[in-house]
This record gives C-alpha cells, structure tokens and sequence, in this order.
C-alpha cells in the first residue's frame, strides 16, 4: 500500500486493501483522472468553504498548522487536508477541528471507490477530503499540496482565497524536475488567477521561476522582503528559526484573505500550535522511557539545513534512515557535524538506503531496529532522515497525533 498506509479499522482496512489490489496503487501527477471522478461525486470542491492552498518543498505542513491556529484561535472552524500521515491514516483529513472518524472515512473510501477504477492513492485520498468537507460546515479549508502543485490532485480547487508558497529545495526530481527552476515551475503552479500568492524568499533561479509562473496564471505575487517583511514576534511553539518565516507566511495567507482574524488571536493560536515529527520531543514511554530524545521527519537537504542550524546549540546522538529516493549523503552531511555519534536504521515497508552502506560510507554504525539502535547510546539523542520512520517511532511509543 502507498505511503504504508494501515488501519486497525476492519471497514477502513478494507477499502485501503480495494485501494492497493487497483492498477495504479502508488503516485501519479495529473489532473485528467481526479476531475472525471470529482465530476461523478458532483464536483465536491466546488462547495467547500474557502480554501487556503500551501505548496512548497519543506514547511508547508508547518505553515498548515498555524493556518489552522489561527482560524481556531478566532472562533471560527477549519477543514484541515495534509499529507502523509504518521501513524493513522485519518491523520490526512481533519474535520472541523477533529481527525476524521472510521466509520465516515470508511463510507467516503467507499463511494470514492465505486465510482472510479483506475484512481491512485493520493487521489482517492483527495476526493474524499472533499466530500467530506463538503458535507460538514466549516469557516475555512486548509489544503497542503501532495506532490509538486501544477499537476497535484488538490490543484483541481479553482479559487482559493489565498495560495503560499513556503520554502523551494531540491526534492522528487523524478517528478518535478532536476533543476531548482523546474521544480519552481511546478510547485508554483497552484497560482490562480487574481488569488494572492504569498511567497517566502527564494534562491533567485526559484523566484524567478515563481514570478514567471505567477505572471503567466494573472496572480499577484505578495513576496517576503519585499511586499511583507518577516515579524520576529510571531514565534510559535514549535522549534526552530524556520517556524517564525512559515509562521509569518501563514499570518500573510490570513491577511490576504479577508477572514476575520486578527493578529492577537493569530499570536494566541501560534503558542498552542502542534505539528507533530518536527522536533517533537518524545514523551515517557515503551520506546523512549526517560531519555532526551528528538523526533524530525527532516528528508531532504534544505530541511536537514534547518535542523542543523538547531542541533549547533546541541549536539545529539544520530540515528538517521533515509529513504532510497533521496540524497543521503546531503543529509548526513549536513547533519554530521552536530552528530556526538552516527547509526542507521532502515525504514520499515519503504525503499531505504542501505544501512551498513551508510554506516560504512560515514564512520557510523548500523541497527536493525530503532530499539537496537537507540540500547547503547547515553545522552540527547535525534532520530530523523524520513517523515515514516518518525511515524514509526511515534507508534512505538505509543504517541498518536490527533
């Protein structure tokens, strides 16, 4: 099954196993197959409140949980659509404040699946965020791209009331592109026209890219440094200079929309804001017991940057499992400065690098477990290098978001 997904839901678990026995159980990029379905499901994403697009390589799902702080913080009710899910598959569809339960997310995979033989994962996934935002009254939607934004399932929403942008690195080349451009291009693609487009600062080639794109759908762009400047005051509780410009990000998106919120209860919304698997310090339990341990689904360079700006400050134990599609020497790299030790791990039911391989190519130490990993080592640890093993980890000790 694409991403893992599993539940201990009977009805859920059996339409995931519908979902995995289609043709096309993985990813695909286009927007033909998700239009004729939502055509024949009565084109949902035409009547669910208004929507927040967010796109972006690293920091979108951040951006979406101040999004969602703040519109709560106001009173008012948010649908929440992310992606992927850590331990349970409803963590993807939030319903006006809560995950998703069983039985409506069972029903909806159903009607989502009897009308269409060839969807994909990510797709059948969409359609049914939509119906369900459909039929649940709400004062907003928030909506984080899948894959890219030109092509992505979610693109199909034709007038948000404010789109953004957050941070553009090099990630998925086998989709996006091999260039920071092209990528651009295709994150950028979510622009609408007349819908304001807030965009944190970019590598010039990626602005560039943006701008032109932007240019090209009659979307004005609203760019960080230049029409709006980064509020230092807007820290959040989650950890990391990062989370201020994605913080700020999400308050432009706000701004730009004309939803009555304002900027005392978008800071009150930011000190109780969660985004779990980044930097989330790990409770008491089966796996971690009493230990100093750090969870990040950092997976790519530019987010491994971000944490290694963070671990300067101190220093921790590594243990890294990094999936097979993604640059693991850029990660490691990155990271390795700040490692008091290195170990790898393999990430369970995904294509992951070698462990011994690492261990090997960067003077570390490779476990065949996390548990494994984690018995010698005395001091502040950090597990990282993929959003499923940081969901793994979650499960083990017994944390589940919700």
């Amino acid at each position: 099954m694409a991403d893992g997904a599993r539940s201990d839901h009977p009805a859920v678990q059996h339409q995931l196993d519908r979902l995995a026995a289609r043709p096309l159980a993985g990813d695909r990029l286009g927007l033909e197959t998700i239009t004729i379905l939502l055509n024949r499901l009565g084109r949902p994403q035409d009547s669910i409140p208004p929507v927040f697009h967010v796109a972006g390589t690293n920091g979108k799902g951040s951006t979406c949980a101040f999004l969602r702080a703040g519109i709560e913080a106001a009173g008012l009710i948010a649908h929440v659509f992310t992606s992927p899910h850590l331990v349970r598959f409803n963590e993807r569809i939030r319903l006006a404040g809560r995950l998703i339960d069983d039985d409506m997310l069972a029903a909806l995979l159903d009607e989502v699946l009897t009308l269409s033989d060839d969807v994909s994962f990510f797709e059948a996934t969409t359609a049914a965020a939509f119906l369900a935002f459909a039929r649940t009254p709400a004062d907003a939607c928030i909506v984080e791209v899948g894959l890219g934004g030109r092509l992505d399932a979610t693109n199909v929403i034709e007038r948000p009331v404010a789109s953004g942008i957050a941070s553009i690195g090099i990630d998925h080349q086998a989709w996006l592109g091999t260039t920071l451009a092209e990528i651009a291009r295709e994150k950028s693609g979510i622009a609408k026209r007349d819908v304001p487009l807030i965009v944190l600062a970019q590598p010039p080639e990626a602005l560039a890219a943006t701008e032109a794109m932007a240019a090209e759908r009659a979307a004005p762009v609203l760019l960080e440094g230049r029409e709006w400047t980064v509020d230092a005051t807007l820290r959040p509780t989650l950890p990391g200079a990062h989370q201020v410009r994605n913080a700020n990000l999400a308050w432009q998106m706000l701004v730009a929309s004309g939803l009555p919120v304002s900027l005392d209860q978008f800071r009150s919304g930011l000190s109780r804001a969660e985004w779990p698997a980044r930097l989330q310090r790990l409770a008491p339990g089966p796996l971690a017991g009493e230990r100093n341990i750090l969870v990040d689904g950092a997976h790519n360079e530019d987010a491994a940057f971000a944490l290694a700006a963070h671990l300067a400050q101190e220093p921790r134990h590594l243990i890294l499992g990094i999936l097979a599609n993604k640059d693991a020497t850029a990660i490691v790299e990155t990271l390795r400065p700040h490692a008091l030790s290195l170990t790898f791990v393999t990430v369970l039911d995904h294509e992951s690098h070698d462990p011994d391989a690492l261990a090997k190519a960067f003077d570390g130490r490779a476990a065949a477990s996390i548990e494994e990993a984690l018995a010698p080592l005395d001091g502040p640890i950090l597990i990282a290098g993929s959003l499923y093993l940081a969901g793994a980890v979650l499960a083990a000790n017994r944390e589940f978001p919700d």
